[in-house]
């Protein structure tokens, strides 16, 4: 009879129930997709060159190929497939050619153009 009691008495501190912090929560840091901008969850998530990505946006600049870890090529924040890569810029022997600008060995005959009028 007294095993009775004591169970509905529930005064022992293994029968109380267990209250939580208020400051706990299970709240993690919101990701971003550095593509579209919008939240990235866990299972979609993808991480090349420290940059957040979803799987879907991770894409070749040129063609918009989704693009894995092991089928990329990046250069100046910008993500290729491996075969514009080398299309773009390996072909062309420099990068500058490959993304439009001037190469570098035109700036250097310009000066020295420029120098040869100065002394004559």
């Amino acid at each position: 009879m007294s095993s009775l009691i004591d169970r509905d008495n529930r005064n022992t501190p293994e029968d109380k129930p267990v209250q939580r912090s208020k400051s706990f929560s299970f709240k993690t840091p919101r990701e971003v997709c550095s593509s579209c901008e919008k939240t990235v969850y866990p299972m979609e998530r993808l991480v090349a060159n420290n940059l957040i990505f979803h799987s879907a946006c991770f894409c070749c600049k040129h063609c918009n190929t989704k693009l894995s870890l092991g089928t990329f090529a990046a250069l100046s924040g910008d993500f290729y497939c491996k075969p514009h890569f080398q299309q773009l810029f390996k072909s062309k022997g420099n990068y500058d050619e490959g993304f439009g600008r001037k190469q570098h060995k035109e700036l250097w005959t310009s000066k020295e153009g420029e120098n040869i009028t100065k002394t004559a």
